[in-house]
């Protein structure tokens, strides 16, 4: 008898960094449950992009929670504030941007957190990243593991059950060019993911936001067309 695949949740926003570690958690053997949030963000063309990705890779669930974000504001993709545009480098590198939603991964976490003591998982994925992520405090390494130790304490799958959880980042470390390279070689439909922080009502990308700026020079790094 094939022994049965331990269950992980992925934290999938519909955008090339989720998609890539979808897939690397489904290379890895693991039976993947697929977690999304409509949380008051600018659009919810991701959402269509989360759903299309989660049906590709025939996922074992995907659900969408409902969170109100714009209750709290104080973000551009939360709030009416505008996206930044055309930053070079050195800006983007200075400081938290404006594009950060307050708390967004500690939430998003414990959700993930919660969904997988329902379903009995003990791996959560997440597709944070150290290097190109945009100033983002809630993607550096030591929150991961502060959450981590955090879920190891607070659940009872840790505590009556004897399960440890683990939050796996394989992209924790790769430049996006890396990202791109492995979202390749994993057949990710980049084309069918979404980067942009302020996309048009049909999905078409700025072209100009910090995103869309990292994403692009990612393809041009890794010698990859942006398209299936």
């Amino acid at each position: 008898m094939t022994p049965a695949k331990r269950k992980a949740v992925i934290l999938l926003s519909g955008g090339l960094d989720s998609a890539t570690v979808l897939a690397w958690m489904q290379r890895e053997g693991f039976a993947c449950y697929a977690l999304s949030f409509r949380y008051g963000q600018r659009h919810h063309i991701e959402l269509e992009r989360a759903r299309d990705i989660a049906q590709l890779f025939n996922v074992v669930e995907h659900r969408t929670a409902e969170i109100d974000l714009r209750a709290f504001g104080g973000s551009a993709l939360t709030a009416d504030i505008p996206v930044p545009k055309d930053r070079d480098e050195g800006a983007m590198a200075c400081g938290v941007p404006i594009t950060y939603v307050p708390a967004r991964n500690t939430i998003f976490l414990a959700f993930a957190l919660a969904y997988a003591e329902t379903i009995g998982a003990t791996d959560l994925a997440i597709g944070v990243n150290a290097i190109d992520y945009s100033g983002y405090p809630d993607c550096r390494p030591d929150f991961i593991h502060a959450f981590e130790k955090l879920a190891n304490l607070a659940t009872r799958s840790a505590m009556q059950e004897h399960g440890k959880f683990t939050i796996h980042t394989p992209l924790q470390a790769l430049s996006k060019a890396d990202i791109v390279k492995l979202a390749v070689q994993l057949h990710v439909p980049t084309a069918r993911t979404l980067s942009c922080y302020d996309p048009s009502l049909a999905g078409v990308p700025c072209g100009h936001c910090d995103a869309c700026i990292l994403r692009a020079k990612g393809f041009a790094e890794a010698n990859v067309l942006d398209c299936d």
